[in-house]
């Protein structure tokens, strides 16, 4: 019955090529981890973050899209949000990353796009928080990127402010679309298509029901692993193999967590992130940008404030290991859920990408014993 319910779900997906989001790793009956998922597996499950994306696909050579992440559904700018940067390796553009690190908060959506509309996505967020706050004189508009620019003709410069906007009015709590989406259109991860991908970790509650969601935007290179199994030297597609010769790319990682956190253990929680990115097999090469943004939602920082002083509540050192095992864990299977998800996609001149071979990929692990827990 199980082997039908399987045949059944992968024929869905094949006819259905064009939907963006099709089956996640989880779907299959497989698990990553010790910890539970939130209600939807995503980043959303973490109370009040919204995500929104514009996805354009036109003609032959244009593959590219922007995702946004907002961290509450109020005014970001008047009521920011701790968070932190870590750098696995800057080969990349993150703006506003400096500002981050030294005042440990955003104040803007985050935007994912890809690396040559970076700077017309930081205008539209400029933009965008001026016309939210009519008296402000200075913002710091946070802006990542993959380079997308081998399904997509990067140098047309096809991204624009409307499309940036358009992405944060698409922002919802609603489970996150995956896969060819957004900022993930145009993304090639492992040698197949990448995209899109998310997952979250809760907490049991003898450690307080915190929820850890990540998103990520996979564009890198290395020996793809699936929980634990060396599916990329199965289907001998990995760097150094005869068809994978170089491992370089990008991936954007965001955490987002419900846990009373300040930026110094975000930064902590970020730099666990990449131990999910080795564990499917990332090496973040020379040329890969590798960079995770972290934040909380327990706390806000208020722009104006009567009192010198700011009290909160903040998370001890010594409850931090259960989030990083959650953060570990939603990364692993976000980036996974990001090739499950994917599509195979043609683009810029007739380059063409094929989708993870899932029945190939069921097949190997199968080989290694690694069978659905339900």
């Amino acid at each position: 019955m199980k082997k039908i319910i399987l045949f059944l779900l992968l024929h869905t997906c094949f006819v259905n090529n064009a939907l963006p989001q099709c089956m996640t790793f989880r779907n299959f009956g497989f698990s990553i981890g010790v910890l539970p998922p939130g209600q939807d597996n995503s980043i959303t499950d973490v109370t009040g973050v919204l995500v929104g994306h514009f996805t354009l696909n036109k003609d032959k050579n244009i593959r590219t899209g922007v995702t946004a992440i907002i961290p509450h559904p109020g005014n970001i700018y008047m009521e920011k949000v701790p968070a932190a940067v870590y750098v696995a390796n800057g080969f990349g553009k993150l703006t506003g990353s400096t500002q981050i690190q030294e005042l440990g908060n955003i104040e803007t959506p985050i935007i994912l796009t890809n690396t040559l509309s970076v700077p017309v996505a930081a205008e539209a967020l400029i933009e965008y928080s001026l016309k939210k706050n009519k008296n402000i004189k200075s913002v710091n508009p946070v802006v990542g990127e993959t380079n997308d620019g081998y399904l997509n003709d990067i140098r047309g410069l096809h991204i624009k402010k409307r499309h940036v906007i358009a992405a944060i009015e698409d922002a919802s709590s609603n489970k996150v679309l995956q896969g060819s989406i957004g900022a993930g259109t145009g993304t090639v991860c492992f040698g197949y298509k990448g995209g899109i991908g998310t997952s979250s970790r809760k907490l049991p509650a003898n450690m307080n029901s915190y929820t850890v969601g990540v998103l990520v935007q996979t564009n890198f290179g290395g020996i793809l692993q699936i929980n634990g199994v060396p599916v990329g030297e199965e289907l001998k597609q990995y760097y150094f193999a005869d068809k994978l010769k170089q491992a370089d790319g990008s991936c954007m990682i965001i955490v987002a967590t419900d846990a009373p956190l300040d930026a110094r253990n975000l930064l902590r929680m970020a730099k666990r992130s990449m131990l999910g990115l080795a564990h499917t097999g990332g090496i973040s090469s020379n040329g890969s940008g590798d960079y995770v943004i972290a934040f909380s939602t327990a706390n806000r920082i208020s722009y104006r404030s009567d009192s010198p002083v700011d009290t909160t509540v903040i998370l001890r050192n010594d409850q931090m290991s259960s989030l990083f095992l959650a953060v570990i864990e939603a990364t692993e299977e976000a980036i996974i859920n990001s090739l499950f998800t994917a599509k195979t996609t043609t683009g810029y001149k007739d380059h063409k990408i094929e989708k993870l071979p899932l029945e190939k990929v069921l097949h190997v692990m199968k080989k290694y014993n690694r069978i659905p827990s339900k």
